[in-house]
């Protein structure tokens, strides 16, 4: 593998670590498609630094049990502001 992408994998997953973030917080910061993220996490991290892997995909499970929570709230907020709005106008 080349030594920019292991370096990468890294990056990515302490930075998931320290931020608690979901895959496309750090596809957004890094500048990155989700399936690179994942692919990252998942596969190239697992043989370079397999602790390092683990600890980033708790993380990730972690936030793949709650996504259905905050697609809830994003929806409600979503309809709450709607609302505001048109009794505005």
């Amino acid at each position: 593998m080349k030594g920019y992408i292991e370096e990468r994998a890294v990056e990515i997953a302490n930075y998931i670590i320290e931020n608690n973030a979901t895959v496309r917080q750090t596809a957004r910061q890094f500048g990155i498609s989700k399936s690179t993220v994942h692919k990252d996490v998942t596969e190239r991290l697992a043989q370079i630094n397999p602790s390092l892997a683990n600890r980033a995909r708790v993380v990730l499970d972690l936030n793949k049990s709650e996504r259905h929570i905050r697609g809830g709230m994003a929806t409600k907020e979503k309809y709450l502001n709607k609302s505001r709005y048109n009794q505005a106008y």
